[in-house]
């Protein structure tokens, strides 16, 4: 088990684009091992991007109770409907808003052996690959918060 850092809203990595990971092999299911690891050691969080570990690759990991999924080039191919959803972030500690997202958003993205795959997700789900996916583009919740919560 290997626990990463998570970085915070003042490092600048979180600002920017990650990049396309070309081959999937041992070093990234050892990053995606790792970035699992870190994530179900934190309180209250059903997902994690790779830039909020410092490396800017575009790989996410999330676990919404239902098993966990590890994503490469993860990318969102459709949205449908919308929701009002409250939100927070590891690198934001502290910190919730309400956001809109969409209700259902289907992924397709590479598993962990370099497979093609296709996921759809509603709900929290939803919500969850839209937030990490984000990340991927240097894009945080707090871009998008429609009203601040204190909880």
């Amino acid at each position: 088990m290997a626990l990463r850092q998570i970085r915070t809203f003042d490092d600048e990595i979180l600002r920017k684009k990650s990049r396309m990971v070309e081959v999937v092999d041992d070093r990234i299911r050892q990053i995606l091992n790792d970035m699992a690891d870190t994530m179900y050691n934190a309180e209250n969080c059903g997902g994690l991007a790779a830039p909020q570990i410092g490396i800017l690759k575009r790989l996410v990991v999330i676990d919404m109770g239902n098993g966990l999924i590890k994503l490469v080039n993860p990318q969102i191919i459709e949205k449908q409907g919308t929701q009002e959803v409250v939100e927070g972030c590891l690198s934001i500690p502290n910190k919730w808003g309400k956001l809109i997202r969409p209700e259902k958003v289907i992924v397709q993205a590479l598993n962990e052996n370099g497979e093609e795959i296709t996921l759809t997700g509603t709900g929290d789900l939803a919500k969850c690959f839209c937030h990490e996916i984000d990340h991927l583009e240097g894009i945080l919740f707090t871009d998008l918060v429609i009203e601040y919560l204190k909880l």
